[in-house]
């Protein structure tokens, strides 16, 4: 299988989600709550898989959980995908900050101790806006919390932002999908709106790739 069939079946997975997740819990009943707890833990938990589909994933789920012919709450949906990205971003602190400076011990070309350094001082500045908003880009939410454990952020500091941006991530789409979901249009188009959300998402990385382009020029 070539790199633009992995591409192609991954964006048809991520843009008929709705499709999925209904097959999923005609399938596995309520252990479709279980199964969506594991995505989120797993993307913002483990640094070595960014690219699952949290935010559509979340606005699917509430589209899901807004029809009122599905069995599916959101009430039982919100408190357990919040506890899912806390348990994910302390897993991802905790790998940080134990194992993360050894990868700089061992030498590496593409990583120089002064990257730590760096990381640390943007932390120290920035932590707790950063961790927040990284919540609402994709790749950036997974690497976040990981970092600000490499870059010793206080524990206590990454607590109180953690907790924020799980909340306001999970609850902001997830009741987006939930409000939007069953109207006819977005059912029609969820194709579009997948793909809008996600390119509303990238919007932040692609400022920044801009700036960091002209500060060097």
């Amino acid at each position: 299988m070539t790199i633009l069939n992995i591409f192609s079946d991954g964006l048809h997975f991520i843009t008929h989600l709705n499709d999925y997740l209904t097959d999923w819990m005609r399938e596995y009943g309520n252990w479709l709550y279980g199964i969506l707890f594991l995505i989120i833990f797993v993307e913002t938990g483990l640094v070595v898989m960014p690219l699952l589909p949290g935010d559509s994933l979340l606005f699917a789920a509430g589209a899901l959980a807004a029809d009122p012919k599905n069995d599916f709450s959101i009430f039982i949906l919100l408190p357990l995908l919040i506890l899912a990205a806390l348990l994910g971003d302390n897993t991802n602190y905790y790998i940080g900050s134990k194992f993360g400076v050894r990868i700089f011990d061992l030498k590496w070309k593409l990583l120089k101790r002064e990257y730590l350094d760096q990381t640390h001082e943007f932390y120290e500045k920035h932590g707790g806006k950063a961790l927040i908003m990284a919540r609402f880009v994709p790749i950036i939410r997974t690497f976040a919390p990981f970092a600000a454990g490499l870059g010793t952020m206080s524990y206590r500091k990454f607590i109180g932002f953690c907790i924020a941006g799980a909340v306001l991530w999970v609850c902001s789409i997830s009741l987006l999908g939930y409000t939007l979901g069953s109207h006819p249009w977005v059912q029609k188009n969820f194709e579009i709106v997948v793909l809008g959300i996600i390119g509303i998402s990238l919007v932040p990385v692609l400022f920044q790739v801009i700036k960091s382009k002209l500060q060097k020029n």
